[in-house]
């Protein structure tokens, strides 16, 4: 009896112990997850995208992001990043120290991005839209350009070209001595130099088409009460420029896809948000107007590097 006992016993205790041991084994294998290396995908290079403070940051990433995502879309071995800047401080010390591989400053500073390793591939068209304009208030009593004498004026930067150094030609060849004759404030954006002939902090202010057309479209209410008093002659637009040292092949593929957006939809519908109607090709010779231009600005007007 003892020993049919005894034998129940280690058969109860041997099924216990295979159970427990079953068990065991399958949370082991429901823990488990199997490890992969990683794939040895190729690291793409990164390309920054600057332009100059045609707008707000804000807006201005609203505008262009679409162009450098479209770059990055139809480039796969590369990938590019737009990087707006605050103000036109800003934005040409990081030209001129090449932080930025492709780029589009205004003509002045593109003459100058010479001087920094850059060379000019490309260019805005629509040069007939690269004049200044001064803006004053409708209901203003700035009738000639001598009223403004003793006045204040607005402009984005002193380096803006078509908003600030051509208006400033403008007046000096109608009589107004800029230097004496007025007080020039410079407030940083276009859109700040719009703004303040709107709230009537100055007499006048100076922009270009561009960001113009795009208060009006914005604030139609606002630009109503605004007028284009006097616009300058045009000149060659905001140029494309790229590092020196950068892949020839890369630069080729970028400006390809910037010379052709106007020949399809999607592209007719990013430059339509601009507003321009296309990017055509330029060298550095092309800017040899704005040159002549700089050195007539800084003999006659106020002194500047060129």
């Amino acid at each position: 009896m003892s020993s049919l006992v005894n034998n129940s016993i280690k058969f109860w205790l041997v099924l216990i112990i295979t159970l427990v041991i079953s068990a065991c084994d399958k949370t082991e294998e429901s823990a488990y997850q199997p490890v992969y290396a990683p794939k040895n995908t190729p690291q793409l290079t990164e390309y920054i995208v600057g332009i100059h403070p045609l707008h707000n940051p804000q807006r201005l990433m609203e505008l262009y992001n679409p162009i450098v995502e479209y770059m990055n879309a139809n480039i796969p071995e590369a990938h590019f990043t737009l990087e707006a800047s605050r103000d036109y401080a800003e934005f040409e010390n990081k030209l001129y120290a090449g932080r930025f591989d492709f780029a589009m400053p205004n003509p002045y500073q593109t003459i100058q991005s010479l001087k920094h390793g850059y060379r000019i591939f490309g260019k805005m068209g629509d040069d007939n839209d690269f004049r200044g304009i001064i803006l004053v208030r409708k209901d203003s009593r700035i009738r000639n350009v001598s009223d403004l004498k003793g006045k204040v004026v607005s402009y984005p930067a002193p380096t803006a070209l078509a908003a600030t150094m051509m208006p400033q030609y403008y007046l000096h060849t109608h009589g107004i001595d800029v230097n004496r004759d007025i007080e020039n404030l410079y407030v940083g954006s276009q859109e700040s130099s719009i703004m303040n002939v709107f709230r009537g902090y100055v007499a006048a202010g100076a922009t270009w088409p561009v960001p113009w057309k795009g208060f009006e479209a914005e604030y139609p209410d606002m630009a109503n009460q605004l007028e284009v008093k006097w616009q300058t002659e045009p000149l060659l637009n905001n140029a494309w420029v790229v590092r020196q040292d950068i892949p020839v092949l890369i630069a080729d593929k970028f400006a390809q896809l910037l010379f052709g957006l106007q020949d399809g939809e999607p592209g007719k519908t990013m430059l339509a948000q601009l507003p321009i109607s296309r990017f055509e090709a330029a060298n550095d010779e092309t800017y040899r107007p704005v040159r002549e231009f700089l050195e007539t600005f800084s003999k006659t007007v106020r002194q500047i590097d060129y």
